[in-house]
């Protein structure tokens, strides 16, 4: 008796080279796959952030029914999901957010979201996190070496400009 087990048994317990090499092929792809997800999570925050200019610069009449809630500002209703109420806020900022102010913008715009949370701050910073893991926010460090979060988009943030003329048409950049 040798106490282990066969090469047959030790092969069927690692699946063979050919199992192996599905796995690898499968880890590409699915290397692959998240790579494209995070490009087009980029290129989706960069057109909403510019269609969220345009009905700030015009107002939200401007847009369709359909276009206010792709982009969550339908109003009425109930209430954005937490994770949707995360996402707007940093989308609308514009600029890095800390944890705190996240939960405070949430806290004055829809207040009833926070009641659920025994944690609010850490429900916040914990939906900030996943942001990032989706590709949707990165996390950046200030100068007083706190951490904050900012929407993710495209290398050139404004895909429409202002023109240098007085004609209110806009361009694409």
């Amino acid at each position: 008796m040798d106490g282990g087990r066969s090469s047959n048994e030790n092969r069927n317990l690692t699946g063979g080279p050919h199992v192996q090499e599905v796995l690898r092929a499968a880890q590409d792809e699915l290397r692959i796959l998240l790579q494209q997800r995070a490009e087009i999570m980029k290129r989706i925050g960069t057109v909403k952030q510019t269609i969220i200019g345009l009905a700030n610069m015009f107002g939200d009449e401007v847009l369709s029914e359909d276009l206010l809630e792709l982009v969550d500002r339908k109003s009425g209703g109930r209430q954005p999901g937490f994770t949707k109420a995360c996402r707007m806020v940093l989308m609308e900022a514009g600029h890095p957010l800390g944890a705190r102010e996240v939960c405070e913008n949430i806290q004055r715009r829809m207040p009833p979201l926070l009641l659920r949370h025994k944690d609010p701050l850490a429900s916040v910073t914990t939906v900030l996190n996943r942001l990032v893991e989706y590709g949707e926010a990165k996390a950046v460090v200030r100068e007083n070496g706190r951490r904050a979060w900012e929407w993710v988009s495209e290398p050139s943030d404004r895909p429409f400009e202002r023109p240098q003329n007085n004609n209110e048409s806009f361009t694409e950049v």
